[in-house]
Parts: structure tokens; C-alpha cells; sequence
């Protein structure tokens, strides 16, 4: 009875037209975006649970998540500061392959068709609404790369999908296996074959599947073969055009998105979802599986539509899973040559070309997308630094190759900063395991949260990580929210809430600069040991933000007899602002020089005696 109240008090006819498209950012900067899984969120409607798809209690099914969730739990997202969510794919799905169901989004059948576990067009866009009404923007992920397993490879002609093993196993005949669903890349595209040898391109299995959804993709122009490379499943990672051409593992067919009806078919799809649904940007999935040229022509064209329907400032940021500065700030650069980009393969001996390549030098100018996630960071300071104790030193090498790496100038029409400011910085997401996976202590992650949460760029939280999950690998790691009960009193809940809370009151954590003024090769015992400090400013204000990362004892901005030097005048009282509630002041000495004590795992946020603002 209590369901059927909460639905009817809301007119059913009042989303049923599209929305007036508005902007909803004033800077993106100021952002703090929540990464929230639909179908893990919460269940507000149990009148879309439905199929054997369905299965609350196992991981790998859908478990009931859905817009009417969101809705229901919204004020759940303003008591933790949220301003951004990012919510997983809405397209129709394939419902389910060997056993583990679409819930995550990532298998389109299609792009113009709302995913029915989580509602209808009308539930969406009242979602959209009620999140903008509570002053949160809406981050749509999208997947342009690949579309579900659709079609196999007929390798034998024999009309249906079948593994095939031939070899006897004998040391000069190895044992091996042809499944047409998914085998193995080949350059020349999937070739039939028999015992009796090959006998050219195999052809595609289209499948009628409405059981499980695995039918023809819409739009038509999906519904081709020539829509797709056609090359089999990725076997080798560091090869450009396997990475580019190949389908993702497990069976998810690869678009040739250089086909200009491709293209163009992309384009459309992805400009109904913003003119349906006034949504504010997009999260891209896989986006070094896809050519440099398809963003070029993609990402001008979304900005344009965008524009052209009344929405400024649109967002898009990717997804390139990769460890290298150089390689995920490519999609990001001003200007590129032909080879920009993700480029290990048997001709380049292993060469990334990134922004600042020679190559690059003069090149045309590069209109790809407005940010990138920063899986560079993730690894080398998230996982080395907080969580396995690495020096902090690390975390001002990366930062100071920030400049060559990273596009300097806002993109045309696009966000409104350059990609170097807006950086979408991340402590775990649905790929990898939770950081209390790896290293299960509350502490690490507090010390974490406080540096993603005063560092520049955009943080994003992975939802649950407030709640203190510790999930390791997929589907691990997407655990539903209502494990926790909602509970907005526990220790990190609170802890985040407060960091998202100082990040609003200070202008200078959101838009300052950012210039280290601390970092320690040092990790045992000395004075120093883990200790990463940095000023943030803006024109008018500066704030002083001091992290130790050592597990055990307190450390100070100091080494031997020299203390840390600050833009701060002689004389300055700082006020420590951060944690709350502290009375601590700190006198600035001649040259800026001051001396801050930081206990283990501790932060400190500091700011001169004139700017403290009560929050």
C-alpha cells in the first residue's frame, strides 16, 4: 500500500514530453561526484523485478535496483554533499550470458531504449529532475566501443554457434578450442575453417534470442556487418590494433567506429539521451579501445547538439584503464599527430605519443574529450602512497609531468576548463577491487578520502566507500548500498561529509591552484616520513593542506634544521580548520617557513586567521 501511495503522487503524465534542456553548472570544478551503480543503489519499485535475470541474493544477477530507488533516497546524497552523480548505463540490455545478468549496463542491444529493470523514459526523467531540483547533477555512462554479444562468428558455416576442439593433444599437435560466440583475434578478420582448412571471412550469426534479449540492435544501422571490425576477442594487450579493433572478452562485438555511418549512428543515439533526459554529461566507457579519430568527430558534434538544444558546459569524461600518464592524457590533448595516442605495437617498439611528443608539435587541433580518469594517480599514489605506504615523493613526480601529459586549453564549447584542471581523481571504481580489499584499514582510507578530497580536479566517490565496503574483484566490489543501511552516522560517512563540506566552504580547495610545498623520499622513523603538503590558491585566498600517510608516528613538515617554506607573509597566524573542532594555531617565521605536526594517517587543512569561515 505504502508503494502504490508513493507512486500515485506523481503525475504520470508530467514526464511523458521532453524536458527543457537547461544548464545546470556554473564550474565544474566544484563538483563532487558520486559513482552510483542503479541497480545497487536501492529498490523503489518491485513492480520492475522481474525474469529469471532477477536474483537479490547473488552478486553476478540483477539484484533490484532502479530509478524509483534514487528518487526515494535522494536526501541520502545531500546529507553527504554529493552535487554530481554518476549513474551506470541506462540503454536495453542483453539480459544475461553464461549465467551472469546485464545489471551493470555494459551490453547494448539498444541505444535509444531505456534498460526496464530500472523504469521507463517518464522514471528517468523524473529521477533527472528530482536530482537537479536537489542541486545534483546528472553524469550518464555511455559505451560507444562495443555493443553485446549479439551475432557469433559461423567459422564452420554450419548455421549456430558452437566450440569446436580439434588437436590431438600430442606435443606436436596442441589441444585447442574455437568457440564462434568469441575466438581469438585475427588481423584479417575471423576466417571460416573446417579440418579441411580455411575458406575465407566467416560469416556473422545474427540471433533471435527475445528470451534473453539478444536480438538485432537498434538503430538499424547497428544491424550490419559492416558496423563492425569483425576480428575476434583482444588476445594480446599491447598491440594498438587489437586494442582498438578487437571485441571486448567476452563476446562483446567491437563497432568500426571509422565507419562514417557508425559514426553518425553514435551521434544520434547519444544526442537523444541529452535532449530526452536533460542530463549534464558523460561517463565513457573503454576509451582507448576506440580510434583517436572517432572522438574528434564525436565528442565537437555532442558539444554542438548539446549547445544547440540549450545546454552549456556538458561534461564528457573517459575511461582509459591504463597506468600511464602520457596515455590517458592523450584523449585530452590541444593539438595531435596522426599517432597520438595509445601506440605499443610491432612498429613503434613500444612508443606512447602523447601531448608532448614531437609529433604533436603543430598538429591540428584536437577537439577529443574534456577529461579523463585519472588511473594514473589511482595506482601510482591511491595504491602505492595511501595504501601501501610508498614515499610521498611519488605523489609530486606525477603531478610536476601533469603539464606534458594533460590538454591546457578548455575544449571548444565543451566544460569550460582546460583538462589539466578537471581531472577526475578516483580512490576505487567497479573494475578494481575496493581499497579495504587490499588494505584493510579504516585509516589508510580516511588518509585517502582527505587528499582526494583537497587535491584539484574532480573527486569522485565510488558509491559504498563511505559505508566502508570492501568487495574485491567484479561483481565483488558492487555490493548494494542497502547492506548498510543507509546509515549516514557511521565513522567514514561522517568523515567524507565533513571533507565534502570543507571542500564547499573554501573556494580555494575547489578552484585554487595547486603547488607542493612538502614531499618526503622518506618512509620509516625520520622527522618527515609521510608527510605530503600544498597550498591551494585563487586570487584572493590560500589554503595549506598537510597529509601524512605513515601509519605509526607522528610527522612534521621539517627534514633536519629546515622546515617547509610557504607563500604565506612572516607573521601570519594559521588557523587549523581542519579536522574540526581543533584549536590549533600555527605563526608563520621569516621567509614563510612553518613546521606543521601531523599525526599517523592524520590531515590538516589550514588557512590565514582572516579567511576562516565557519561551515
Amino acid at each position: 500500500m505504502t508503494l502504490l501511495l508513493t507512486l500515485a503522487c506523481v503525475d504520470p503524465t508530467l514526464y511523458a514530453e521532453s524536458p527543457v534542456l537547461e544548464t545546470h553548472v556554473d564550474d565544474w570544478r566544484d563538483e563532487v561526484i558520486y559513482q552510483l551503480m542503479v541497480d545497487r543503489f536501492a529498490n523503489g519499485d518491485v513492480n520492475n523485478d522481474y525474469n529469471a535475470s532477477l536474483n537479490p541474493d547473488v552478486m553476478a544477477r540483477y539484484m533490484g535496483g532502479d530509478y524509483q530507488g534514487v528518487i526515494d533516497n535522494v536526501d541520502y546524497l545531500v546529507d553527504l554533499g554529493i552535487t554530481s552523480v554518476w549513474i551506470s548505463p541506462a540503454v536495453v540490455n542483453v539480459e544475461e550470458d553464461a549465467g551472469v545478468a546485464s545489471y551493470h549496463g555494459y551490453w547494448t542491444q539498444d541505444f535509444m531504449g531505456v534498460n526496464p529493470h530500472f523504469g521507463d523514459l517518464a522514471k528517468m526523467r523524473e529521477m533527472v529532475d528530482v536530482l537537479h531540483d536537489n542541486g545534483i547533477l546528472v553524469i550518464l555512462d555511455i559505451v560507444a566501443n562495443h555493443v553485446g554479444q549479439l551475432f557469433f562468428y559461423d567459422i564452420n558455416r554450419n548455421g549456430q554457434a558452437d566450440t569446436t576442439q580439434y588437436g590431438s593433444g600430442r606435443e606436436d599437435d596442441a589441444l585447442s578450442m574455437i568457440m564462434e560466440w568469441d575466438p581469438a583475434y585475427d588481423e584479417r578478420g575471423i576466417q571460416a575453417w573446417t579440418s579441411l582448412g580455411e575458406s575465407g571471412p566467416a560469416p556473422l550469426g545474427w540471433v533471435y534470442m527475445p528470451e534473453i534479449n539478444r536480438m538485432p540492435p537498434n538503430p538499424g544501422a547497428f544491424y550490419s556487418d559492416n558496423a563492425y571490425n569483425r576480428r575476434g576477442r583482444v588476445t594480446d594487450w599491447g598491440v594498438r590494433h587489437q586494442v582498438e579493433k578487437g571485441d571486448f572478452p567476452g563476446g562483446l562485438k567491437d563497432l568500426d567506429t571509422l565507419n562514417p555511418d557508425v559514426q553518425q549512428a553514435l551521434i544520434d543515439s547519444f544526442t537523444w539521451w541529452i535532449v530526452e533526459t536533460d542530463i549534464d554529461g558523460f561517463r565513457i566507457d573503454t576509451l582507448k579501445h576506440v580510434e583517436n579519430d572517432f572522438w574528434q568527430e564525436f565528442a565537437p558534434a555532442i558539444r554542438q547538439n548539446a549547445l544547440a538544444n540549450g545546454k552549456e558546459k556538458f561534461l564528457m569524461f573517459g575511461e582509459a584503464f591504463d597506468g600511464s600518464d602520457a596515455l590517458i592524457g592523450s584523449y585530452t590533448c590541444d593539438t595531435r599527430s596522426e599517432k597520438l595516442g595509445w601506440y605499443p605495437d610491432e612498429s613503434s617498439d613500444g612508443e606512447i605519443v602523447g601531448c608532448d611528443h614531437p609529433d604533436n608539435a603543430g598538429g591540428e587541433p584536437y577537439e577529443g574529450v574534456d577529461s579523463v580518469f585519472n588511473f594514473s594517480q589511482k595506482f601510482q599514489v591511491f595504491d602505492d602512497v595511501f595504501k601501501y605506504g610508498a614515499a610521498t615523493s611519488n605523489i609530486e613526480a606525477l603531478y610536476a609531468e601533469r603539464d606534458n601529459h594533460f590538454g591546457q586549453v578548455p575544449k571548444t564549447n565543451g566544460a569550460g576548463q582546460a583538462p589539466r584542471d578537471i581531472l577526475v581523481n578516483f580512490i576505487d571504481n567497479h573494475d578494481i577491487p575496493r581499497f579495504l580489499y587490499d588494505n584493510p584499514s579504516p585509516a589508510a582510507l580516511k588518509s585517502a578520502i582527505f587528499y582526494l578530497l583537497t587535491e584539484d580536479g574532480i573527486p569522485c566517490v565510488y558509491y559504498g566507500t563511505e559505508q566502508a565496503f570492501e568487495g574485491g574483484n567484479d561483481p565483488a566490489n558492487r555490493e548494494p548500498l542497502w547492506w548498510s543501511g543507509y546509515d549516514q552516522n557511521g565513522d567514514l560517512f561522517l568523515h567524507t561529509k565533513s571533507l565534502i563540506a570543507l571542500r564547499k566552504a573554501y573556494e580555494p580547495l575547489r578552484r585554487g591552484d595547486f603547488q607542493v610545498r612538502w614531499a618526503s623520499e622518506r618512509v620509516d622513523n625520520e622527522e618527515d616520513a609521510g608527510i605530503f603538503a600544498f597550498e591551494r590558491a585563487t586570487e584572493d585566498a590560500s589554503v595549506l593542506v598537510v597529509v601524512n600517510t605513515h601509519d605509526d608516528q607522528t610527522s612534521e613538515t621539517r627534514f633536519d634544521v629546515y622546515p617547509m617554506a610557504t607563500s604565506f607573509p612572516q607573521g601570519t597566524t594559521l588557523v587549523e580548520v581542519w579536522p574540526e573542532g581543533s584549536d590549533r594555531t600555527f605563526t608563520v617565521g621569516s621567509g614563510g617557513e612553518v613546521t606543521i605536526d601531523v599525526g599517523p594517517r592524520g590531515g590538516s587543512v589550514l588557512v590565514p586567521e582572516a579567511d576562516v569561515i565557519s561551515y
